[in-house]
């Protein structure tokens, strides 16, 4: 009766300690994983036309007053962003976090959203951009895209990543500068955006007068004989083919999991249970590249000038509501990709969290870390500018809370901890590093950004 007695309790034993070993497997089925990246997820890319566009990228001639490229915002020494939470475009000095307001010609203002990575804009799955996705593709539009200038985007473009090329140059706080410093930033002042003398001609008639980029366009672009054909779309087309090589990333040590089972760490193996477990990220970071292209109001902090018109003092981003009109989209996001996570710090669509395991720690309050916000957790060079209007404000903060839309899980330290072993896993060596680099110089002859 004895050892009757006392095997049930020693299988039952058994049976428990293999469920603790088990558990974390049963959590990483809770959701599949997603298959493997394959060619057949992205757009080909031409590779002259890719290294046209990586000297493009790195031109501070498409800016008003030859001084900011797009690698300013977005270079791979940061993992395609700036490490600012919010940048500085025209009126800085330096890159990434020693970047400075210029004391001889400061910007009026931070730019309003942290600038987001790069990684896999080619791949066809990804056909809305932007934060608040004000740009995606429709093909009951002409053209197929949808864009803030609507009629006056319809040709031309390659895809939806060329369209998206055509907005920071237009833009004050990002490469045209101030009104009236220079011909870009009086066009755009003036509302002189598309067709001869509008500010994207301009910027073509200077890549124009460049013979090496004469030369170059007519080579990778068989409608282009001469250098006065060039086209700002041409040149935007360019430079989605270049940031479409350059960034692709899936040869991380997830990938490697997906396609032989091999490439995890313990610590890696136990956050790939929680993500696609009991922790839910993979129900908005879902799919290959970790995102399902979804907006959701997470509450998280809002710091700096916010989104307004011209006319508007205030220092809110209701985030895709600008775009939809619609009030059930207030304080909603547009979910990010994953890939390179842990290399594009701050996060958030303010960038408001310089460390990932706080921003994790916050994302899964009920409001976004709100109550326990520390400004001492941005990186914000120095700006005469209030930075901090929104979080100072309880009727605000309370509406950005009251929008939430997704309620996070409890998560103990140890787990955290693992997540971020498992985002860890998504790092690409090749992708962060850019498959062309960065090239020793541009036709301009202007400076190339370099950490």
């Amino acid at each position: 009766m004895q050892l009757t007695h006392r095997r049930p309790v020693r299988t039952a034993c058994i049976a428990a300690l293999v469920l603790v070993l088990l558990a974390p497997l049963a959590r990483a089925e809770a959701l599949p994983l997603p298959d493997p990246v394959t060619d057949a997820d992205y757009a080909p890319v031409d590779g002259a036309e890719a290294r046209l566009g990586q000297l493009l990228f790195y031109d501070p001639i498409l800016s008003g007053n030859r001084e900011v490229s797009c690698a300013t915002c977005h270079h791979p020494a940061f993992g395609t962003s700036d490490g600012l939470s919010l940048g500085i475009g025209d009126g800085g000095t330096g890159l990434g976090p020693a970047r400075r307001a210029d004391p001889d010609n400061p910007p009026e203002q931070r730019i309003p959203r942290n600038a987001p990575a790069l990684f896999n804009l080619g791949a066809h799955e990804f056909t809305v951009l932007f934060h608040d996705g004000r740009i995606e593709t429709d093909p009951d539009r002409p053209g197929g895209l949808r864009t803030p200038l609507d009629a006056d985007m319809v040709a031309g473009f390659a895809s939806l990543l060329s369209a998206q090329t055509m907005f920071p140059v237009l833009s004050a706080d990002e490469m045209a500068g101030h009104y009236g410093e220079n011909e870009i930033s009086t066009a755009v002042r003036q509302g002189r955006l598309t067709g001869p003398g509008g500010a994207w001609d301009l910027i073509s008639r200077r890549v124009a007068a460049i013979p090496a980029y004469g030369e170059a366009f007519a080579r990778v672009y068989p409608q282009i004989s001469a250098p006065d054909q060039i086209a700002f779309t041409d040149i935007s087309n360019a430079i989605a083919a270049f940031m479409a090589f350059e960034f692709r990333s899936d040869t991380s040590p997830f990938d490697a999991y997906l396609r032989t089972g091999q490439g995890l760490d313990a610590a890696q193996g136990r956050g790939m249970a929680l993500f696609y477990g009991t922790a839910g990220c993979a129900a908005c970071h879902a799919g290959k590249f970790q995102t399902d292209h979804g907006f959701h109001a997470m509450a998280a902090p809002q710091i700096g000038p916010g989104k307004a018109a011209r006319f508007e003092t205030h220092a809110r981003d209701e985030g895709r509501m600008r775009v939809t009109g619609r009030a059930a989209d207030a304080y909603a996001f547009r979910t990010p990709s994953l890939r390179n996570v842990t290399r594009t710090a701050p996060y958030g669509h303010a960038g408001a969290h310089r460390d990932l395991g706080a921003f994790l720690r916050d994302h899964i309050r009920a409001d976004g870390g709100a109550g326990r916000f520390d400004p001492t957790g941005t990186v914000l060079p120095d700006l005469a500018v209030s930075d901090f209007r929104v979080m100072t404000d309880p009727a605000q903060q309370a509406k950005i809370t009251a929008a939430r839309t997704i309620e996070g899980p409890v998560l103990s330290e140890a787990e955290i901890t693992d997540l971020i072993a498992f985002l860890g896993a998504l790092e690409d060596p090749g992708a962060l590093k850019g498959r062309l680099g960065i090239p020793a110089a541009v036709p301009s002859g202007l400076p190339v950004a370099r950490p």
